[in-house]
């Protein structure tokens, strides 16, 4: 339904223009936020971005049912309208793009089981009000901020109970602090637990399903979603056979198909859903002794024996994916071109994978640049990743094998090998062919081709410890992201390296667009070796920078001082001095030419102004004798003018000098000066 310009309440009945509105403004809110360095986070105005960002989606799919990404589609229209009055929107669109892309996928995950749960709280209300706790519950488990639930409420007529909010909020948080153990403790289970689900006769549980997974050629997954049994519910540290609303469990089923932290893996996140009205948010899962414990907050009620649908994270599952493929590529490449670089330990998530190896030095630019050419070689050749079972003793001795040798690794293993299928390397283990490629002991989870990966780089590599390093690298959309801004930097770097090397430009303008640069490469994402390169290409600008600075500074004092020494000539028999310099004025310069003035006109006193840019410097001399005979002070003179130009200033009776900004000021300031002078020498 298209806008029509609907305003008031009794008009606009379905709320569409209103949900315009919403979006218009939100847009161009949220896209200037993020340009000026804003992020939607939980906390200060990071969370207000949020706030915003998520009353904008949900008007965007709820009131006008459009498709996911259509509030970032409108960060063009925003930049378009608004670029001349804030150019510097279009300098990374794509960035501003992916933020609000991430942030609304994160938030679509849970709209329909928060909104589920507010319907159903809202149905069924005997008065006209949304209690506290249900609101809090609102943003604790589903995301949703107290304001959104507030408008949500408003729009059916009803109120929240903002005062049962912060009271179940401060609950929760001094639950949480309570003997430093939070409720997520409470859900785990120890060896006594172990021993009572073994003595139950509870097996463990079964999670092969993890792996089932096809791809097409273009890299989209589909993922096995399966049906399972509750066996065991754990809730306050003891198993019980009901959970309810609001509880925090760990559930243990016969089976599951998501993926329990494990490797350097980080969990997988999703549902467990009972009925149309109950199941589990699971929003962490552990391994112990074979037993998966899917923790998360339950919402209606579930018990043992229930039949239960899964249903994980599948984009968060497949960027996992992408980063760990690209870990045992990071290893081979490492090995490639920092010889023997041995894993000390990796973590793996959605967002990047961090690899710690031993080396003994930073990484060379040239370095860095090469493991990135390695593994996007892989992601060009698109080879096949095996994943495969193998006896441990015949796998140990398949050559290049990667493993870390003080782990523990079951028998048979899993073997994974990006290229070479793994029955050939088991056939053959002494064969060369597995030093060609990258082979590992793995249990995780991994791309069925090395192409899907579609991109990657090392944005990160820094010491933790004496000969440990760590990388930080990105992959697919992400890896995108980081190279676009990279290649933006570096043309950065190459205008302003352009410019210095014309010999056309304004020093004071341009050493402010070099530090500008200096700190954005710092803090922004972008390929490590491109970082280190501009920031050799910076440093190179800056000395040829420092060298022109020197060189142009030495022309001005020369330029100053012949000024000065003209002056001197044809004020031979004047008692005061005071003008401007026409050429471009410094400190120094002024300094320099009084020096001749004090020994070639003894008798005169003088106040020396020179302009540069907006800047102004003034210097004031008064021989020793001329301020005898007339009370006449340098520190007072220019005291008396130094409040127009915004200046501050010091010095004696003597001498003084001063700078200031406040060049719109110098005629006024001249003849303040003067008018000083006459007062005290006529």
């Amino acid at each position: 339904q298209w806008y029509q310009r609907r305003v008031r309440g009794a008009e606009d009945t379905d709320g569409i223009d209103m949900a315009y509105r919403v979006l218009a403004d939100h847009a161009r809110t949220i896209t200037v936020a993020i340009c000026d360095g804003g992020l939607p986070d939980n906390v200060g105005r990071g969370y207000v971005l949020r706030r915003i960002l998520r009353r904008a989606v949900r008007y965007s799919v709820e009131k006008l049912n459009a498709k996911q990404g259509f509030f970032a589609s409108l960060v063009p229209v925003v930049n378009e309208t608004l670029k001349d009055e804030f150019p510097e929107l279009l300098k990374d669109p794509q960035y501003t793009m992916d933020i609000i892309n991430e942030e609304e996928a994160q938030f679509l995950k849970t709209l329909n089981y928060g909104k589920r749960l507010f319907d159903k709280t809202s149905n069924s209300l005997e008065g006209k009000t949304i209690p506290g706790d249900v609101a809090w519950r609102l943003y604790d488990t589903f995301g949703f901020p107290l304001d959104l639930t507030c408008l949500m409420a408003e729009e059916k007529g009803l109120a929240v109970d903002c005062a049962g909010y912060e009271q179940a909020k401060a609950k929760a948080i001094e639950m949480s602090r309570c003997g430093g153990v939070v409720d997520d403790d409470k859900t785990d289970i120890d060896v006594h637990a172990i021993n009572e689900l073994q003595k139950s006769g509870i097996p463990p549980t079964k999670d092969v399903f993890k792996y089932s997974y096809t791809a097409n050629d273009s890299g989209d997954y589909s993922f096995e979603t399966i049906s399972a049994t509750i066996k065991a519910i754990r809730c306050g540290r003891q198993f019980v056979q009901n959970a309810e609303s609001g509880d925090r469990v760990g559930v243990i089923l016969d089976k599951t198909c998501m993926y329990a932290e494990q490797g350097g893996q980080i969990y997988d996140t999703g549902f467990i859903n009972c009925t149309a009205d109950s199941g589990i948010l699971v929003n962490n899962i552990q391994v112990k002794a074979g037993f998966i414990l899917h923790k998360g907050i339950v919402e209606g009620k579930i018990s043992v024996g229930d039949t239960v649908q899964i249903s994980f994270d599948e984009s968060r599952r497949r960027k996992i994916m992408n980063n760990h493929t690209a870990t045992h590529l990071l290893n081979f490449a490492l090995r490639k071109h920092c010889g023997e670089a041995d894993q000390k330990g990796s973590l793996v998530t959605d967002e990047r994978l961090r690899f710690d190896f031993t080396y003994k030095s930073p990484l060379t630019t040239e370095q860095l640049e090469g493991v990135d050419c390695v593994v996007s070689d892989f992601i060009k050749k698109n080879d096949a990743v095996y994943a495969q079972n193998a006896p441990l003793a015949v796998a140990r001795e398949i050559q290049g094998l990667r493993a870390m040798f003080d782990e523990t690794y079951p028998d048979p293993v899993r073997v994974v090998s990006v290229g070479i299928d793994v029955d050939k390397l088991v056939g053959d283990p002494t064969a060369p062919a597995g030093s060609l490629t990258s082979v590992e002991f793995c249990g995780g989870t991994h791309l069925l081709k090395a192409g899907h990966m579609n991109n990657f780089t090392v944005v990160s590599e820094k010491p933790i410890s004496k000969g440990i390093r760590r990388i930080f690298a990105v992959t697919g959309t992400e890896a995108d992201a980081a190279i676009a801004r990279g290649k933006i930097l570096q043309q950065e770097a190459n205008n302003l390296m352009s410019i210095v090397g014309s010999g056309r430009f304004e020093y004071s303008k341009i050493i402010g667009e070099v530090n500008s640069l200096i700190q954005t490469n710092d803090k922004s994402t972008i390929p490590a070796w491109q970082r280190d390169k501009i920031r050799d290409d910076i440093s190179s600008l800056k000395a040829k920078l420092d060298k022109a600075r020197i060189e142009s500074e030495k022309a001005l004092v020369g330029q100053n001082a012949a000024e000065i020494s003209k002056l001197i000539s044809e004020n031979k028999g004047s008692t005061m001095i005071v003008e401007v310099l026409s050429s471009k004025g410094t400190s120094k310069g002024i300094s320099e030419g009084l020096k001749e003035m004090r020994k070639k006109l003894p008798n005169t006193a003088a106040v020396i102004f020179a302009v540069n840019d907006d800047n102004v410097f003034f210097h004031c001399l008064v021989p020793k004798k001329v301020s005898a005979a007339n009370a006449l002070r340098a520190d007072e003179w220019v005291a008396s003018f130094s409040g127009l130009l915004n200046a501050k200033c010091g010095g004696k009776d003597l001498y003084a000098q001063g700078s200031g900004v406040g060049a719109g000021q110098i005629g006024n300031a001249v003849n303040l000066a003067k008018k000083f002078g006459d007062a005290k020498l006529n």
